[in-house]
């Protein structure tokens, strides 16, 4: 059996009706193309800061911190769901990139586009419609590959939409 060095892990967020809680989930997993994840793990948050215009990261960051606090094998990326860089603004992923003491690359991955962003697009499949890839301490051209080679049909990552589901509780069976 072969030993895994690094894993990838892909994290979100999932917050309350009201927006004053938080369930912050990550799916690690081995290799860009995997399928299934090797561990999950989810973070409840409360109290969390209200939704300030240009200042999502003050909300957002300590759960995705705390999330991957108890991630313990060193990380090759961390995938988010969302941008790294808003132009010449730092987005989440900038601000995940700093809190992590740019020790770990972030990989930032949308499906919207965001005019000034400077993003590859990456087209999958017979999809007409490309996602959006930004990075942080990763070359951009290379995330956008790794991207492209991930598991999942057309837009629909297969991490990234298990990480989704983890964290909207529509999973059971987590492990932690």
């Amino acid at each position: 059996m072969r030993k895994i060095d690094h894993m990838i892990a892909a994290l979100d967020a999932d917050y309350t009706d009201r927006g004053s809680s938080a369930t912050i989930a990550a799916v690690v997993f081995e290799c860009w193309e995997a399928e299934q994840p090797v561990a999950e793990h989810i973070v409840e948050q409360r109290d969390i800061q209200p939704y300030v215009p240009g200042e999502f990261y003050r909300r957002e960051l300590p759960g995705l911190l705390a999330v991957l606090n108890r991630i313990e094998v060193p990380l090759e990326a961390i995938l988010i769901d969302g941008y790294v860089w808003l132009g010449d603004k730092p987005g989440l992923g900038a601000r995940l990139w700093d809190a992590v003491a740019n020790k770990t690359p972030i990989v930032g991955i949308a499906k919207t586009r965001y005019r000034s962003a400077g993003a590859i697009e990456v087209i999958r499949g017979r999809s007409k419609t490309p996602l959006f890839v930004t990075a942080a301490g990763f070359d951009i051209h290379e995330a956008a590959n790794n991207v492209a080679r991930m598991a999942g049909s057309f837009r629909l990552l297969t991490m990234l939409k298990r990480v989704d589901q983890l964290a909207r509780g529509l999973l059971s069976g987590h492990w932690d």
